[in-house]
Order: structure tokens, then C-alpha cells, then sequence
């Protein structure tokens, strides 16, 4: 069976059909459907705990001042569906469409690993430096935000680290030159092109992966986009401190409480498994911590709230709350 297949089967991947679905019958629906029920929608935050979704909105929306936005611009009637980047309009339109189609955004799609000069809807920013301007929304969550149900004992997996990536970034293609050979380690890149085809593996499925105690999750343009389902898993992520975050929140991460940290040049790698190999106890308390971090995205009632609530500050902030 091969990698698609088993990720069908073992049901380790978001459906995308159903997604898509989902996704063309909301945008064929008139805006103004759903700005009537926005407070209905907003009133739900007497359900949850009022400090924790406060923090969370302020982490993602970090506008402290109003500023106001330039011609650059749209209104959100003037925000459509184009060929490009579907899932990140999708994605955006499904809190967009409560607000008033005269209020304006600026946006930028894509692996960003830089800040917009001006407040914009991102999927993705750097952690470090002032990162106003970056206001994150759960962008391109059909690839991104992906969850398993890992049946596997973390004691009857293979002492190993396995990795499987489309490498092409120089620090991807440096680690598996360190380490394709290595006896505790399964990695290899995926893609044909771009050279290296000594470091070239096949694929493997999400639900082979889960074999291995150890599953390596490197940033490539910006995220490492394996690390929310890693986590959720009974295997451990493995990777250097994340320099990029999206709405999981990378940046609020703990190394060695939520994740294995390794060193950013990779070389100690070998102790760092070998460490948690003879130490199970401690790698099953590291599992727990990123399962229970997991959980908090799993709410889909919250996560709808937060989201409408981070929209909602950004027309506060950029002086739109007055338009009619």
C-alpha cells in the first residue's frame, strides 16, 4: 500500500474534497447572510475562559495604536477567488464574510518569513523583532493544520529518527548530508529535482512515520509544516528552535517540554536521541505536554471565535470600526 493510500485509509490527512466542498457552497452565499449573525457568533465568549481567548487574539494581533492603512488596500467586496492561492482566500473568507464589505484589508499570501510595512492578514512570520504588522489567521490549514490519531506505544517504535521532506533550502540539503548515513537515522528528500540525488528517498506515508520514536520537523520556507501533526502524535518532534510561527503558535513553544531541541548546525543530534532512547520516562512526559498543547486547537467553537475576534481588532485598530 503505498504513502496516499495508507493516509486515506488511516484517515491521517484532512479531506480535501469535503473541504473544497465546504469552501465553494460558503463563498456562493451573500456576505450580508452572515453579518446579521456576527454578534450571535461573538456573544459565544461567555463559553470559554475570557483571559485565555485575550491572550491568544493579542498574540496573533499584536496592533497596539491605530494606524491607518494605505491605498494598497481592499475592500472586502473587492477581495475574490482567483486561481491563486485558493485555500488562503478560502481560508480568509470564512471569517471575512461577517464584517462589513466596506471595511479594508491588506493581505499577503504565501510562506512569508518577513513583515508587511503595513497590517496584514499573514499565514506565517518571523518570531524574532517587532512583528506588529504581521497579523496572523489560520491560513492553508487543508495542508497546514493536520492531526492524527497515533495508536501506536511509544516504547514499541523504532529507536530512530525518520524525515522525509521536499528539501531544496540549503539547511535541509545540509542536514541530510550529515546525516543520510547514519545509523539512528531514516531521512531522505523527496523531490528529484534541484540535485543531491544521492540524499533522494521515496515517500512515506504520515502513518509509516509513526513507526519511529524520533520525526524530524525542520523549517523549510518557513514552518516546519509536519510539526502540528508530529505533536499530536505518541512520536517526538525533533528540531532546532523555531525561528518562523503560524497561528499554532510556534514561538510560544517549550524545548524539551513540547518538542526535542537539537542545536542549530545539527550536531548533537546522536546524543539528543540517544538521550531520550535510555530515558523513556522523559520522552513520554515530552509526548503529553505536546498532545495537551495540541488540544487547544481542536475547539472548532473557539477557534472561530478567535479568529473572528483578531479580524475584529484589526478593523478597530486600522480606524474602521465607524464605517457604515
Amino acid at each position: 500500500m503505498g504513502p496516499a493510500l495508507k493516509d486515506f485509509f488511516f484517515k491521517h490527512k484532512n479531506n480535501k474534497l469535503r473541504y473544497y466542498l465546504i469552501s465553494y457552497a460558503r463563498h456562493f452565499l451573500p456576505s450580508k447572510i452572515f453579518h446579521s449573525s456576527l454578534k450571535v457568533k461573538m456573544s459565544y465568549a461567555d463559553d470559554f475562559d475570557s483571559e485565555y481567548l485575550k491572550r491568544r487574539v493579542n498574540y496573533y494581533n499584536k496592533l497596539e495604536h491605530t494606524v491607518s492603512l494605505s491605498d494598497f488596500a481592499i475592500t472586502l467586496e473587492n477581495f475574490k477567488l482567483s486561481n491563486k492561492n485558493k485555500t488562503y482566500f478560502f481560508d480568509s473568507y470564512e471569517y471575512t464574510r461577517y464584517f462589513n464589505q466596506k471595511f479594508r484589508i491588506c493581505y499577503k499570501f504565501g510562506d512569508l518569513t518577513d513583515v508587511p510595512d503595513e497590517p496584514s492578514l499573514v499565514k506565517s512570520r518571523p518570531i524574532l523583532g517587532n512583528n506588529e504588522n504581521s497579523v496572523l489567521l489560520n491560513l492553508h490549514k487543508i495542508r497546514h493544520f493536520t492531526f492524527v490519531n497515533d495508536r501506536k506505544d511509544f516504547t514499541k517504535k523504532k529507536n530512530m529518527l525518520v524525515g522525509r521532506n521536499f528539501a531544496d533550502q540549503e539547511h535541509r540539503i545540509r542536514f541530510l548530508r550529515m546525516y543520510k548515513n547514519h545509523p539512528l537515522c531514516n531521512v531522505g528528500k523527496i523531490n528529484k529535482t534541484g540535485g543531491y540525488p544521492d540524499l533522494y528517498k521515496p515517500k512515506l506515508s504520515i502513518h509509516d512515520h509513526l513507526d519511529y520514536k524520533f520525526i524530524l520537523c525542520l523549517e523549510g520556507n518557513d514552518v516546519a509544516s509536519n510539526l502540528k501533526w508530529v505533536m499530536s502524535s505518541h512520536s517526538l518532534a525533533v528540531m532546532p528552535s523555531p525561528k518562523y510561527e503560524t497561528w499554532f503558535m510556534e514561538g510560544t513553544l517549550v524545548a524539551d517540554y513540547h518538542y526535542v531541541l537539537i542545536k542549530d548546525d545539527y550536531s548533537d543530534l546522536e546524543a539528543r536521541l540517544n538521550y531520550y532512547i535510555e530515558n523513556t520516562e522523559k520522552a513520554l512526559e515530552i509526548i503529553k505536554n505536546a498532545n495537551q498543547y495540541v488540544k487547544q486547537f481542536q475547539n472548532k467553537e473557539r477557534e472561530d471565535l478567535i479568529s473572528l475576534t483578531v479580524l475584529e481588532k484589526y478593523f478597530y485598530r486600522t480606524g474602521q470600526q465607524g464605517i457604515t
